[in-house]
């Protein structure tokens, strides 16, 4: 089997999102429907981040696919005191058969996969979270429109991690999105250009009409963690880019909101939209769950 990692969605293709988006809607309905790829495997889970849907999603998913998840923090084991990656990767490669990891640096992220003969996860770095994506996708799928129809529209700090993962789902998706944000916070130019060359239909705008007459709304937290200096300059510029119900009420029919939690409600988004019967944030994030196992069934079945 040819070693394949998930760093990002820049490295796929439609084909393979679309069938994993399939698997993922095939073992919702069904728990059992991948059988277990994982049966006497062992996944490594390491947390540089603290998480409660990574880790939880991911523990629990390797565990009805047949496998062992072994959870590992960040002062559990040696990167703490400067072992580097490289070496990490080496030794994990010769006693579990896979990694997932939820770290700061994207390029540790790919140092780790570089020295890897298994499959690597990224379950969250600082330029990319395309876990997150597939359950985006999943999510956005259960409306039932084909997606070359539906728009995105991202609003916030386009610059995130979610935002960037987002571009690349949407662009294999055939989806249009849109991200609105301040000039200070587009995302980043190498992402664009990715994106474009993928045939994304991407628009950027810091123009808040160009978030109306969208068919999925999104937003995340504006301040992540090892932001904490820039938090209130940040906040202060933000503030116009609010998911609030002025703003979702410009949405099409049927239109859905999502928002990858934790949410700061009163910042991001407002609780009035948060709680609303428009909002999909819940299933959104039950769908981690299917989306990872059928990402997992891809990388090892």
């Amino acid at each position: 089997m040819q070693l394949r990692h998930f760093l990002s969605l820049r490295d796929y293709n439609s084909a393979d999102f679309f069938s994993i988006l399939e698997n993922a809607a095939r073992v919702k309905r069904n728990r059992s429907a991948l059988g277990a790829p994982l049966q006497d495997r062992h996944i490594a889970l390491i947390f540089e981040k603290p998480s409660t849907r990574t880790r939880v999603s991911y523990e629990v998913g390797v565990k009805q696919l047949g496998g062992t998840p072994i959870v590992l923090s960040a002062n559990e084991i040696q990167i703490a005191r400067g072992e580097s990656m490289a070496d990490t990767a080496r030794v994990l490669s010769r006693y579990v058969d896979g990694i997932m990891i939820r770290t700061f640096s994207h390029e540790k992220l790919t140092e780790l996969a570089g020295f890897s003969s298994i499959p690597v996860i990224n379950g969250l770095s600082d330029k990319y979270h395309p876990s997150q994506t597939l359950a985006d996708f999943q999510t956005i799928l259960e409306m039932g429109k084909h997606p070359d129809k539906i728009r995105i529209v991202y609003m916030g700090d386009g610059s995130s991690n979610v935002a960037h993962s987002l571009i690349f789902g949407a662009a294999l998706a055939g989806s249009e999105i849109i991200i609105v944000s301040p000039k200070e916070y587009r995302p980043d130019p190498d992402v664009v250009e990715a994106a474009r060359s993928m045939g994304a239909r991407l628009k950027i705008s810091a123009d808040l009409k160009d978030a109306e007459e969208s068919d999925v709304l999104y937003t995340d937290v504006w301040v992540s963690m090892g932001q904490e200096k820039e938090a209130e300059a940040k906040k202060t510029i933000l503030m116009p880019y609010q998911l609030n119900e002025k703003i979702a009420s410009k949405m099409n029919n049927g239109g859905i909101l999502l928002h990858c939690l934790p949410a700061h409600k009163g910042e991001e988004i407002t609780e009035a939209a948060f709680e609303s019967s428009y909002s999909r944030v819940f299933d959104q994030a039950e769908n981690r769950l299917h989306a990872q196992k059928a990402l997992m069934h891809f990388l090892f079945s």
